[in-house]
Order: C-alpha cells, then structure tokens, then sequence
C-alpha cells in the first residue's frame, strides 16, 4: 500500500499545503495535511526552508516518508528541469534561474528524481476532471483566479497549461487583471485605503455595498471579455473556476455569465467542487500510470 502513496504538495503565491495522496484511489488521506503561510518575498533559501518545513512537519505527522512527491507550482518555470522563471509577479522572484527540485532534494535529502513539479493549472483541473465539478465533461477550461492567474484546457484526456496569464490584455497582461492585486488596487484607487485580501473586500459590502459591487462587476465584465476568444477557439463545455478569489463567485459571477451571453458564448460555468484537494491529487497523480496531466512519468 505504501508504494501507491504519494506525497502531493500546492504551492502558492502565499502558502504551502502539502498531504498525502493514495494514487491507486486518488484520493487523499485526510488525517494528515499541513498548510503553512510562505514569504515569498524572502531570498532564495528562506522560501525553500519555508516549504521544506512544512515536508518535514507532514513525514512526523504521519510516521511515514512517502519515495515519491508531485508538486504544483506556478509559473513560469522549467517544470521538466525544475528551474524557475518567476519575475516580475510580486512572488518568489528571489528564485529566478534557480534550480527549484536540487534545491528541495539537497534540504529533504532525496534524489531530484523523485520529484516531479508541475503546472498548479493542469494539476487544479486533472483534479476536477477526475471527481470534480468536471466529472464527466470531455473539453473543459479551468482558470484559478488567486495571487496569479492560472489556466487549463482538458481535451482529449488531458489537462494542459493554457498560458493564458502572459496574454496581453488591455494594457498590461491578464495575469494583472485576474489576481488579487487588482482587486487591492482598484479599491485603494477608489478609497485611498489599503486592504490585505479579496477576502476584506468582500467583508467590506455591508458598509460600501456600491464600491465593492462595483469592483466585482468591473472584474466579472473584464474576464469575460478575457474569455471571450477562448471559449469561441476551444467550444468548451464546462468553465471551472478555482482559486480564493472563486469563493467570492456570487459577487463576479452575474456579471461575467450575462457579458458571455451578451457575446454569443453562454457557457456553464462552476465553481471548484474539491477546493485545494483538486491541484494535490493532480500532482501526486503524476506519478500514477492512469494520469491525465501533462509531464506524465
């Protein structure tokens, strides 16, 4: 039983979860997962020792080091040489050029090869796919909407990283229309007040109900327009939306189903039905003959 438990880890812009994973069930072992809040603006060996610390935490909590880890990780990154190319994301920019797997298998005392980091993108949407809000959907597009923007397209009984963070969008790139900075920005533009999270914003409503809907409006009109191309290029069945700012989806939602209707492109939309369980499994799954995700070992 042991060789089918794999060690998945979700690595964000602000966090560390990682858990074990049976790859036979694909399913997590529920009794042991850790989660830890990360530094990424601290230099190279802080954020590792960071993420390494949580590891270490899981292997006491369960009395069991698992051989093999999937993890998920944003991008841009060399994910099949483990070397990172974040910059200029206001994240892990201390890594940039780094070999991110040496880096974690020098501090775990493992070989590199027992690693495999991938996409969070693919790793958030295999998850769906497989037990899911996208159960049963064969052409499906997933976005995660958090500190970053990711994306995923499922066809043809694979997820793939759909990149759609570094298209140009208005006058940046959509990675700065679709995260939480946005939301930080637009509401310190609006008020001269600073907020920590989409998460304040929302506790915000009762008392400034026309700004925050204003905000959330704006944002739901702008993914559509986003979207938009997507959806016409890959007629996609099923949009799934992840990421902490989806659990705020009764607030964009309205605006960015009646802008895609308005564009011809009515689409069912859900919202994760896993949550943070979705990118694990994917990633552990990597490891398992059956996975869907790309860099498939």
């Amino acid at each position: 039983m042991h060789k089918s438990i794999i060690l998945g880890a979700d690595i964000g812009g602000s966090h560390i979860t990682v858990c074990l994973v049976d790859v036979l069930e694909r399913k997590i072992i529920n009794d042991v997962m850790v989660r830890r809040n990360v530094n990424s603006d601290g230099n190279a060996q802080e954020i590792i020792s960071q993420w390494c610390a949580a590891i270490f935490e899981l292997f006491e909590n369960a009395a069991f080091k698992p051989l093999k880890m999937g993890i998920a990780m944003p991008g841009p990154f060399d994910y099949e040489r483990g070397i990172s190319y974040i910059k200029g994301l206001n994240k892990y920019e201390s890594l940039y050029g780094l070999n991110v797997k040496e880096l974690l298998a020098a501090e775990l005392d493992i070989l590199p090869e027992c690693i495999n980091i991938l996409n969070d993108a693919p790793c958030f949407l295999q998850g769906e796919v497989f037990g899911g809000a996208a159960k049963g959907y064969k052409n499906v597009i997933g976005i995660t909407l958090g500190t970053g923007f990711g994306s995923a397209i499922y066809s043809d009984e694979r997820a793939r990283d759909a990149e759609f963070w570094q298209i140009p969008f208005k006058d940046s790139i959509a990675e700065h229309y679709f995260s939480t900075n946005w939301f930080l920005n637009q509401y310190q533009l609006l008020t001269g007040e600073t907020l920590g999270s989409v998460k304040d914003l929302v506790a915000k409503f009762p008392q400034e109900r026309t700004i925050v809907k204003n905000i959330f409006e704006e944002f739901g009109c702008n993914l559509a327009l986003f979207l938009d191309k997507a959806i016409t290029r890959e007629s996609p069945e099923l949009l799934v939306c992840g990421g902490n700012i989806s659990k705020a989806f009764d607030f964009f939602g309205p605006s960015l189903l009646s802008q895609l209707k308005l564009r011809n492109n009515p689409i069912l939309v859900k919202t994760t039905s896993l949550g943070e369980q979705s990118a694990l499994i994917g990633a552990a799954s990597s490891w398992y003959a059956g996975s869907v995700v790309d860099n498939l070992i």
